[in-house]
């Protein structure tokens, strides 16, 4: 397996990789309503933020400019690790609206330890010749990126792409003309249902570089086993907050549970702080709990990964156990390992 484990320092600290950046909502509402984990989740001292939502929040983006750190906006240690992102996956339905210089210059105030360069997502309804395009734009985009950047944060260039070719090229581009410190898939979570063409993807940026590699929205509980064995040192979801809306319960090895039609059970199967002591319905009631509870999921599913790696088990065995309750993700598992074996 291409699993490793590495410490990436960065301006306000250092992070373990692998890990994940919870997506924060923050800019995407008048405050920042995500409920608070960086004080109760050891390994989660880390955030994803969208850049421009937050520069288009007025309300937020005044408190910032007065003087407001971000962190406090946040409500959460100045020694959290923020990756900000420039709201890429937004110009899925809108025009592109900022450009290379103005998101860096966001990015700066906000005093991010990572930032993410200008991308626009690509779309399988679209025609390949204007995918292409906007392969090319992001890639140039990237360039500039680079050439702004003199700040301490660390820089991932983002490549997009719906065959291994064109992430394996765009990632070289990027290494003979630019500086970079990793790299950002993106584009995966419209096609995220199609675990082996996803698989392939993230292979051929993982062959294409030893840089940190991130993948942008595919950090649930049921691909995080995936990513770790392909070699991803982070990735970033909204999950935990978009199940808890739909009073979906994360349980690691299960996915996502409806907790609307149980009725005859007292207490969940899960032990975390949130669960522990209280009861189904006093959870399901409460949604802030429910999204601090799915965080718990992804902190377990992360442990028992690295559990297993560290207590010498075979990961293969583990995750063929891990997968074998779904026909598409066992199938995609075997494709993995045959690449897998391949590089190794």
């Amino acid at each position: 397996m291409l699993y490793r484990r590495r410490t990436v320092q960065t301006p306000n600290g250092s992070i373990e990789t692998p890990v994940l950046f919870p997506v924060r909502n923050i800019g995407k509402r008048v405050s920042d309503n995500t409920p608070e984990y960086t004080d109760s989740i050891p390994e989660f001292n880390t955030a994803m933020v969208n850049a421009r939502a937050i520069r288009q929040r007025k309300a937020v983006w005044k408190k910032i400019e007065s003087g407001t750190s971000l962190r406090d906006a946040m409500d959460v240690p100045d020694s959290t690790i923020v990756f900000a992102d420039s709201g890429g996956f937004d110009f899925s339905s809108a025009e592109l609206d900022t450009t290379p210089e103005e998101t860096f210059r966001t990015q700066q105030r906000l005093n991010a330890d990572i930032f993410g360069t200008v991308d626009v997502p690509l779309d399988r309804d679209r025609r390949s010749t204007i995918n292409e395009q906007i392969i090319e734009a992001n890639i140039q985009r990237a360039v500039q990126a680079s050439q702004l950047h003199d700040v301490e944060a660390l820089l991932f260039g983002s490549v997009h792409g719906y065959d291994p070719e064109t992430v394996n090229n765009g990632i070289k581009y990027l290494e003979e003309h630019g500086e970079f410190d990793g790299y950002a898939l993106g584009s995966l979570v419209p096609i995220r249902t199609d675990y082996t063409k996803v698989t392939k993807l993230i292979l051929a940026a993982r062959r294409a570089t030893d840089k940190h590699l991130h993948v942008y929205g595919l950090g649930g509980i049921v691909y995080q086993p995936l990513l770790l064995y392909l070699g991803v040192d982070s990735f970033d979801s909204s999950a935990f907050i978009r199940s808890a809306g739909n009073r979906n319960y994360l349980l690691p090895g299960f996915g996502g549970q409806t907790l609307r039609t149980i009725e005859e059970l007292e207490y969940l199967p899960c032990s975390c702080p949130v669960c522990g002591t209280r009861t189904l319905d006093a959870i399901r009631e409460d949604r802030s709990l429910l999204t601090r509870h799915n965080l718990w999921a992804m902190a377990t599913e992360l442990r028992r990964f690295r559990y297993m790696v560290e207590a010498g088990e075979d990961i293969e065995d583990y995750l063929d156990l891990r997968f074998q309750g779904n026909e598409v993700t066992a199938r995609a598992f075997e494709t993995a390992k045959q690449q897998v074996r391949r590089l190794a």
